[in-house]
C-alpha cells in the first residue's frame, strides 16, 4: 500500500523510530513529519565560528578534528578520549568517558584528525577552553569517500532541524528522507491556476526541496509555497466557521423609539466620540441581523469600550432580552458593575437592575443574584467564571460579552454562549491587535476598532527609571510618588509577584529597600510594603495591599476604598491591570518592569491619567542596555500608541508566542508563517479562500485543500475556532 500523508509512522520507518518521534514530538503521521521543517542549513564547506558559541545553550556545529587522543583515568574504572575540533579561527575540546580502553581505543580511531561532521552538545567551559561533555556527532563520510565526493559534498545542505537530547539532527534528517523517498504523491491544497499565477511550487516540490534542497536558492521558494499552504489551511477554516454561524438563525434584537437604549443616549452628559458611533451603529446592525452577532472590539484603553457593549446590552434588553458580561477577575467584574450602574443613573438602572454574580459572594446574596438572573428580572448580569457554573440558568440569553477575551479558555467562553438560543457575541480587548494578527486569529470575526479618546483627558508621561545605570533612581521614584500624594493624588506601584521569598528579617534587622533577591523578579507586595513602611515620607501615609489570593469581599474594600480616596498609594499585582478606573489616581509604578509584557505595561499605565489629572507612568527596571527585556521597557516608554506598541511587541517577542498564546486552536497550523512579514502573503490567502468558497463551500471541487483542513485543523482545532 503507497504511503500517504495519513500514513502512521508505525508503517513507514517501523515501531522503534516511531515510538522515538512519538515521545520526542508528539508525531503520529507522515504529515507530522514531513511538517517539522529545518530551523538552518549548514554548509560542510563553511565550518561554524566556535568563538561564538554561547555558553550553556545546546548547539549543533560543523567542524574539523584537529587532534584525538585517549588516555587511561586514575582514580575510576574506564578511560577518557580528549578530542580538540576547529574551523580554522577557534578551536574547542571533545571529552568522552569510555568503560574500558578498547571503548576508548575505537571512538579515538573514529574520530581521525581531518575528519570533518555535524557535532551537537551543551556548550561549557573548562581551563577557559570552550567544551562538549559527551557529544552527538555524525561524521560526513570515511577519508576514502570523503576525497572521491569532495566536489560534490561541498554543495550539499546539511539540514538543521529541532531536536531533542535523545533525537539528533541528523536522526531525524534521516526518517524524513526515508519518508520522502517512499512517498509518492503529496495533496496540493492550491488550485492551480493560484499555484502557477503565484509561481508557486507543487507540494511535493516544496516538500522535497524543504528538507532537501540542492542549494540555497531551493529554500525560499520552497518556504513561500508552504507559507501560503499555511495561510490558505488558516482563512478557509476561519471563514468556514464564520460561514456556520450565518448559517444559524438568531432573535433580532431592534431599539424601538423612546426604549432604553434612545433614554440612555439622551442622559448622557457627553457625545460619543465618532468611532464610538460608528461602532456602536455596526453592533446595533448586527443586533437585528439574520445570523448572531460575532464581532471583536476592540480599542485603547479607556477609549469607551464599556460604554459600546453597555448600550448593546440596552438594546437588547428592549426585547426582555437578557445580556451577560464576563470578565476575568472579581475586581474587575465589580468594578464593571458599579461603573455601568453609575452609567444607568437612577431612573434607568432599576428596570435593568444590573446584577453580579461571582464566585467569592455569600452564600445567601450569591443565591438571591442568581434567582434574579433565572426568573429574567436581572437583564443584565455581570460576573466572573461563576457564570458558567450548572446552577446559573438565563431566562433569555440574547447576548454574551466576553471581556478581556485572552484572559479566557475556549471551553469557559462556549460555556456562557451555550446558555442562550443561539446569542449574540461581543468580544471586547484593550490589547490592541495588528490587523494580520486579527485576520490569522480571530478571521472568523467581524473586527471594529476604536481609535479615538474621550475628550478632557490629562495625557500620561511616561519614564523609564534603569537601575543598571542609575541605581539611585530608586529612591527618587519614590520621591516622586510623595510628591504626587502632597497633592491629593493617589499612586498604584505594581509588582510581578505576591511574596518573593518566606524568609523574614532576624529580630532587630531593618528590611532593606532594595533586597538581594536571586533570580525571579525582585519584588513582591509583601516585601516593598515592609520596604515603604521605613520610608520617610511614605511610611506614615495610607496604604494598603491588593492581590489575587485575598478574600473577595477583602479586595472589593479595597478597590472601593481606594477608588473613594482613602487610600493614598495601592500596592497591588496584576490584578488591576485591567478595567479600574480612579479618575484622582496620577501615577502608576510598576516595579521589575522588564518582567511584563509590553500590552501589560500598557495596560498599567491605562489605570492613571483617566480624569482631569495627569498621568505620570514610572517603569522600574534592571535590564541592562541593549537587552530584549530593556527594548519592551522602552518601546512603552516611547509612544502611547497600543497599535503601534502591538506590532513592536510582536517584532520582540515573536509570533509563534503572540499566536500561541492568542489562539491556542491554531498552534499546530503554523510552522513557517509570519503574521508582520507575511502580511501580502495572508491577504492574498484570504481573498483566494473566498474565491473557493463562494462557489465551492463544501470544497467537493477542492479536494486537496479539503485533505490538508482535515489533517491540519483537527476537530479539537475547530471547536477551538467556533469558540473563539
Amino acid at each position: 500500500m503507497p504511503l500517504t500523508l495519513d500514513s502512521t509512522l508505525g508503517d513507514a520507518l517501523g515501531a522503534v523510530p516511531a515510538k522515538t518521534l512519538d515521545r520526542a514530538f508528539g508525531m503520529k503521521t507522515v504529515g507530522d513529519l514531513v511538517s517539522h521543517y529545518p530551523r538552518r542549513y549548514a554548509d560542510p564547506g563553511e565550518l561554524t565560528p566556535i568563538r561564538d558559541l554561547p555558553i550553556g545553550e545546546t548547539v549543533t556545529i560543523v567542524a574539523e578534528v584537529l587532534s584525538s587522543s585517549f588516555r587511561r583515568m586514575r582514580n575510576r574504572q574506564g578511560a577518557m578520549v580528549d578530542v580538540v575540533i576547529g574551523d580554522g579561527i577557534g578551536r574547542m575540546s571533545l571529552t568522552f568517558f569510555a568503560k574500558n580502553i578498547g571503548a576508548a581505543e575505537w571512538r579515538s580511531k573514529d574520530l581521525a584528525v581531518g575528519r570533518r561532521g555535524v557535532f551537537s552538545g551543551k556548550v561549557g567551559m573548562f581551563n577557559d577552553v570552550t567544551q562538549f561533555a559527551h557529544p552527538e556527532y555524525e561524521l560526513f563520510d570515511d577519508e576514502d569517500s570523503a576525497r572521491r565526493r569532495a566536489d560534490a559534498r561541498a554543495a550539499v545542505l546539511i539540514p538543521i532541524y529541532p531536536a531533542t537530547s535523545t533525537l539528533q539532527t541528523w536522526q531525524i534528517a534521516k526518517f524524513v528522507g526515508r519518508v520522502l523517498d517512499d512517498l509518492p504523491t503529496v495533496p496540493d491544497p492550491l488550485p492551480e491556476p493560484v499555484r502557477t499565477g503565484d509561481e508557486l511550487l507543487t507540494a511535493r516540490e516544496a516538500l522535497e526541496l524543504i528538507h532537501r534542497p540542492r542549494t540555497r536558492n531551493d529554500i525560499d521558494p520552497a518556504v513561500r509555497t508552504l507559507r501560503m499552504h499555511e495561510a490558505l489551511t488558516l482563512q478557509t477554516a476561519l471563514l468556514q466557521q464564520r460561514d456556520a454561524v450565518r448559517a444559524l438563525s438568531a432573535m433580532a434584537r431592534p431599539a424601538r423609539p423612546g426604549g432604553l437604549l434612545e433614554r440612555f443616549d439622551a442622559s448622557l452628559p457627553y457625545t460619543l466620540t465618532p468611532d464610538q458611533q460608528t461602532v456602536g451603529d455596526q453592533v446595533a446592525r448586527d443586533l437585528v441581523g439574520d445570523w448572531p452577532m460575532n464581532r471583536l472590539v476592540q480599542g485603547e484603553v479607556g477609549s469607551g469600550k464599556t460604554l459600546v457593549a453597555l448600550r448593546a446590552m440596552l438594546q437588547v434588553a428592549e426585547s426582555g432580552g437578557q445580556a451577560a458580561l464576563i470578565a476575568p477577575t472579581e475586581v474587575l467584574a465589580g468594578q464593571h458593575l458599579r461603573s455601568i450602574a453609575k452609567m444607568l443613573g437612577p431612573d434607568l438602572a432599576p428596570l435593568v437592575m444590573p446584577t453580579l454574580l461571582t464566585g467569592q459572594m455569600p452564600a445567601a446574596a450569591r443565591r438571591k443574584a442568581a434567582l434574579r438572573v433565572a426568573s429574567g428580572q436581572a437583564l443584565i448580569v455581570v460576573g466572573t467564571h461563576a457564570l458558567l457554573g450548572d446552577k446559573t440558568t438565563f431566562a433569555d440569553l440574547g447576548l454574551v460579552v466576553v471581556d478581556e477575551q485572552h484572559r479566557f479558555g475556549v471551553e469557559q467562553r462556549e460555556a456562557l454562549r451555550a446558555k442562550g438560543s443561539s446569542p449574540h457575541a461581543l468580544v471586547l480587548t484593550a490589547t490592541p491587535i495588528p490587523r494580520t494578527v486579527a485576520m490569522t486569529v480571530f478571521g472568523d470575526l467581524d473586527t471594529s476598532v476604536i481609535r479615538t479618546m474621550p475628550a478632557g483627558r490629562a495625557g500620561i508621561e511616561t519614564f523609564v527609571a534603569p537601575l543598571a545605570e542609575h541605581p539611585g533612581w530608586f529612591n527618587r521614584v519614590w520621591d516622586r510618588a510623595a510628591e504626587e500624594i502632597a497633592q491629593g493624588r493617589q499612586v498604584f506601584a505594581v509588582c510581578a509577584a505576591i511574596d518573593t521569598t518566606k524568609k523574614t528579617a532576624e529580630p532587630g534587622e531593618q528590611p532593606a529597600l532594595v533586597p538581594e533577591g536571586a533570580a525571579g523578579p525582585r519584588w513582591g507586595v509583601v516585601q516593598l510594603d515592609e520596604a515603604l513602611s521605613t520610608h520617610p515620607k511614605l511610611g506614615g501615609l495610607r496604604r494598603a495591599v491588593l492581590h489575587g489570593k485575598m478574600p473577595s469581599d477583602e479586595k472589593d474594600a479595597v478597590m472601593q476604598a481606594f477608588a473613594r480616596g482613602e487610600i493614598d498609594l495601592l500596592l497591588a499585582t496584576t490584578v488591576i491591570e485591567v478595567g479600574v478606573d480612579v479618575p484622582n489616581a496620577s501615577t502608576m509604578i510598576v516595579l521589575d518592569a522588564d518582567r511584563f509584557g509590553v500590552s501589560q505595561l500598557h495596560q498599567l499605565r491605562g489605570r492613571v491619567g483617566r480624569g482631569g489629572v495627569p498621568g505620570l507612568c514610572l517603569l522600574v527596571t534592571e535590564a541592562e542596555t541593549g537587552s530584549v527585556a530593556r527594548e519592551r521597557v522602552e518601546a512603552v516608554a516611547a509612544t502611547l500608541d497600543g497599535f503601534k506598541l502591538a506590532e513592536v511587541d510582536l517584532e520582540l517577542r515573536g509570533e509563534g508566542d503572540v499566536l500561541g498564546a492568542a489562539q491556542a486552536g491554531v498552534r499546530s497550523s503554523l510552522k513557517l508563517l509570519r503574521v508582520v512579514k507575511d502580511a501580502g502573503l495572508i491577504t492574498r490567502a484570504r481573498e483566494v479562500a473566498e474565491e473557493i468558497l463562494s462557489a465551492d463551500p463544501e470544497l467537493a471541487q477542492h479536494p486537496g485543500l479539503r485533505d490538508v483542513i482535515g489533517r491540519r485543523v483537527s476537530d479539537e482545532d475547530r471547536a477551538a475556532l467556533a469558540k473563539n
